[in-house]
């Protein structure tokens, strides 16, 4: 079954919960496809079946709960426990190694601009923990980055409806 199926199932047996649970759990490092998901939800809102302002809502309260958590791991159990229990959370060595090296190159800017990094949007939480960045700075960077990520890909589905996947290819 394709992805896109997948998504639409999920939609059709749990409707909004699929934005809020799915992005959260992506954030905490389960494999989801979270921008699929918030093109398809637009579109869906183009449609007419989901309200627009809600997915808004869900997919940035999903999103900035998961990134917290990810944030509060980070600071409480630091790199060696993500060292340790990384694989449980499908932590890679290399995708550890890519992140970090972003991180120390681009600093606080990767918190807002690593939602549109695959690969590093999962991990910007838990090294902005372990890198100690005062919880107000890493919310005001992680906050505003989550709204426009959330509103850009909900927004591709809601403006270009049934073209939407054809314009979220060329986003992509």
């Amino acid at each position: 079954m394709e992805l896109l199926e997948k998504i639409q199932q999920l939609f059709g047996s749990y409707g909004y919960s699929v934005m809020f649970f799915g992005l959260l759990l992506e954030f905490i490092a389960l494999p989801f496809p979270g921008e699929t998901t918030m093109a398809y939800a637009g579109y869906l809102s183009y449609r007419g079946q989901l309200d627009f302002g809600t997915l808004v809502i869900l997919a940035f309260l999903g999103t900035t709960i998961g990134m917290t958590i990810t944030y509060f791991i980070g600071a409480r159990a630091g790199l060696p426990f993500i060292m340790r229990y990384g694989k449980w959370f499908f932590f890679k060595p290399d995708k550890l190694d890519k992140t970090q090296k972003w991180f120390a190159k681009y600093g606080n800017g990767l918190i807002f601009i690593g939602y549109f990094i695959p690969g590093v949007r999962h991990f910007t939480g838990y090294f902005s923990g372990i890198a100690a960045i005062p919880f107000r700075k890493f919310a005001l960077y992680a906050y505003s980055g989550a709204l426009f990520w959330v509103v850009l890909f909900l927004g591709i589905g809601k403006l270009f409806g049934p073209g939407w996947s054809a314009i979220f290819q060329l986003a992509h």
